[in-house]
């Protein structure tokens, strides 16, 4: 018996040494590993339809039964193989879980690849007698095969992010640790039980032991596959911004009209808004926002059929938006202690107070190209600047809206002239209003600077919106 944990798991693929795994966990005296406890076709062992006195259908209709059965078994640390495909009700459970061991079972996705397909076109998913083993080649798939990585890596990457939120740690071993007795008895120390193996289990035997090329029957076309895998992510684009919240407070929903807006800070907010309003023919001030969640799941309840959009902005203008309204300019929403900041110890140069004569164009051009190049310092998490919602990734305001609910619509600010009335026209409106024109910037409006280099530290702040929404050279509306 172990006193750190109650049981454990084993997150494994298929094809990955997990049988052998088991093997010699059984092999330690106070361990006892019941195979794949949740596989939805059978309970613990092929054919099997019961374990610890709970039937196939019993577990189906409520896993917790036979979790807790599994965790209170007496006289040994017991645990079970879980795979992807197995009932996710209970790796919800068991990664919430401290009491339960996780063991990460992990081997090249390449191997484990040719391995399943190999097993599924054999059927021989063990081999303990070398005379009965059956040798075949496959077809590499570089479409099947991509699809394979992908799912794995995000498996993978959820167990880290779970375990790292959680505060806890898994025990990782490799398919070719199998052979390791010093490793397996590392294993028995961790999981906190005083047995240790004399030696291996040697009962099964590996099915594929020649190299990958050998086993399939294009080599080449799967190399050329493989060299295009990007092995150490070098396109991935870096987000270090912290994770953000549906701002649902911000939120405006149409009191007739089935539409809720659901702003990108820094976009046409307020012509927008007044869209919503002249829809409804009432003022602004009498839209529905500054709702908490509660209040606006009860609009969405009451309006069967609504809709919900919001408006992306390129991010040049997005950013040139912000910099007149909220930095430059000392009016009403004026960020004025970050402005402060910005141009007495960062020094981007702009005047106190902008007056007609003490701020030309090339002086704006000059103040806006080095604020971009601090927004990715502040986006960076470079800075003690806070990322702000005006100034944020427009993905990452989308990832925080999915929290309560995505949009219906993604509609882009140079489309909604005719989004929007198209839109009102699917619930209902007849003759909907035309939209209105954003205020223009002040004191310059960004044709006036517009070029090249501007585009190019707006690409190298907001990489991903620009990569992720194919934003491309801005244009004027």
């Amino acid at each position: 018996m172990s006193t750190k944990f109650d049981y454990f798991i084993v997150l494994a693929a298929m094809r990955t040494g997990s049988n052998l795994l088991e093997a010699n966990l059984n092999a330690l005296d106070g361990v006892a590993c019941h195979g794949e406890a949740f596989n939805p076709h059978f309970i613990g062992r092929l054919k099997s339809d019961e374990l610890f006195g709970v039937s196939l259908e019993e577990r189906d209709k409520d896993p917790m039964r036979l979790l807790d059965a599994i965790r209170a078994a007496p006289d040994a640390l017991n645990g079970f193989r879980y795979f992807q495909e197995h009932d996710p009700r209970v790796l919800q459970s068991a990664l919430d879980d401290p009491r339960c061991a996780k063991i990460i079972l992990s081997r090249n996705p390449l191997d484990s690849y040719v391995s399943l397909k190999i097993a599924r076109k054999t059927k021989q998913w063990q081999l303990t007698n070398i005379k009965v083993r059956k040798d075949a080649q496959i077809e590499f798939d570089p479409v099947d095969f991509a699809s394979y990585l992908d799912e794995q890596q995000e498996f993978k990457q959820m167990l880290q992010i779970h375990l790292q939120k959680t505060g806890q740690t898994a025990f990782h071993i490799n398919y070719d640790d199998l052979n390791q007795l010093e490793i397996l008895n590392g294993l028995s120390a961790w999981l906190g039980v005083g047995s240790r193996l004399d030696a291996l289990d040697d009962r099964l035997k590996p099915q594929n032991p020649a190299p990958a090329l050998s086993k399939v029957t294009n080599p080449v076309e799967m190399e050329n596959a493989l060299s295009k895998i990007d092995s150490f992510n070098l396109h991935r684009v870096p987000n270090f911004e912290p994770r953000r919240g549906p701002a649902v407070s911000r939120y405006i929903a149409a009191p007739k009209t089935p539409l809720m807006y659901l702003p990108i800070r820094g976009g046409p907010e307020a012509v927008v808004a007044q869209w919503l309003a002249d829809l409804d023919t009432m003022d602004a001030r009498d839209l529905l926002t500054d709702r908490n969640r509660k209040q606006m799941r009860q609009w969405m309840q009451t309006n069967p059929g609504h809709r919900k959009f919001t408006v992306l902005r390129h991010p040049l203008a997005r950013a040139h938006s912000v910099f007149c309204s909220h930095i430059l300019n000392k009016g009403p929403g004026a960020y004025l202690n970050i402005r402060n900041m910005l141009r007495n110890k960062y020094k981007i140069p702009f005047p106190g107070q902008i007056r007609k004569n003490n701020y030309s164009k090339e002086q704006h051009y000059e103040a806006f190209s080095a604020f971009l190049v601090f927004l990715r310092h502040i986006l960076a998490g470079q800075t003690p600047i806070r990322v702000d919602g005006l100034w944020c990734s427009q993905a990452s305001t989308l990832e925080g809206m999915s929290v309560f609910a995505m949009p219906d619509f993604i509609l882009r600010e140079e489309e909604i002239e005719t989004a929007l009335p198209e839109l009102a026209r699917k619930v209902g409106h007849t003759n909907p209003p035309i939209l209105g024109t954003s205020e223009a910037d002040v004191p310059f409006l960004l044709p006036d600077i517009y070029d090249a280099e501007l585009e190019a530290l707006a690409t190298e702040t907001y990489q991903r919106d620009y990569v992720l929404y194919g934003f491309k050279d801005w244009k004027p509306l």
